[in-house]
């Protein structure tokens, strides 16, 4: 059981580290990085669409089959995103409309992506408790995906209004959520059966309403026919890696 905590702890703390992909972000003019935020923005819309219909609810399904509860689990995860939205836009009602005001959506991403560090924690944790190389497995899969994965959040959350640093800062912060869910995935495991049953669709329920109704409607901002081509193509890209993704698995 040690050996599962060494391990498990130790691919979290590892796969955190790709939060700091951003750093490379910083040796960039800031005026130069925000031609390209609301492409990485679009790439991080396609990405989150694309691990939620290819890979948490087909797992999950796959497991129960698609049956009226994991329906009620990912609109629970919708529903609770509407209503921490609403919480996050009362919280910032008052806050004067700047160039360089944090918009909601960028916080809304930070709880999005603290959901799914958490998911994936409680999923290698998970994995570990079966065997060590489903474990290792397992956290390669995360791995991979989280790469694209940090960069999309690194921009949200520089379009959304945070300087460089801290949002490199925060993004590790949030990363750091997989390490809570390891420990859960560990500590509750033996107790509570079929615990993914819930948090996999959630999850993707989660990852739907930022996609859709946070990130997509930045993309719409913007008619000009270029930039929404390549809009789109960003968005398709991230879709289609998390489609190699899957496949590769």
């Amino acid at each position: 059981m040690f050996d599962i905590w060494i391990y498990s702890l130790g691919s979290v703390l590892v796969i955190s580290l790709t939060s700091l992909i951003g750093v490379f972000a910083l040796a960039v003019k800031t005026e130069k990085l925000k031609h390209f935020l609301i492409y990485m923005i679009s790439f991080s819309a396609g990405a989150l669409f694309g691990g939620a219909f290819l890979h948490l609810l087909p797992e999950i399904v796959e497991e129960t089959g698609f049956t009226t509860y994991i329906s009620l689990f990912f609109l629970s995860g919708i529903a609770f995103s509407f209503i921490a939205e609403k919480v996050i836009h009362w919280r910032h009602c008052h806050h004067p409309i700047t160039k360089d005001h944090v918009h909601p959506f960028a916080i809304m991403n930070l709880f999005g992506d603290g959901v799914h560090n958490l998911i994936d924690g409680l999923i290698i944790g998970a994995a570990y408790m079966v065997s060590l190389p489903i474990g290792f497995a397992t956290s390669i899969a995360v791995f991979l995906h989280e790469i694209p994965q940090e960069i999309g959040d690194f921009g949200v959350l520089l379009h959304g209004g945070f300087s460089k640093k801290k949002a490199l800062f925060l993004n590790f912060l949030i990363s750091l959520t997989a390490v809570l869910g390891v420990v859960l995935a560990l500590l509750l495991g033996r107790y509570v059966e079929n615990l993914t049953v819930f948090l996999l669709p959630f999850a993707a329920g989660t990852f739907t309403y930022i996609a859709g109704s946070d990130l997509i409607p930045e993309l719409h901002k913007d008619f000009e026919i270029k930039k929404s081509l390549l809009q789109f193509s960003m968005f398709v890209l991230g879709i289609a890696l998390m489609l190699l993704l899957l496949l590769m698995g």
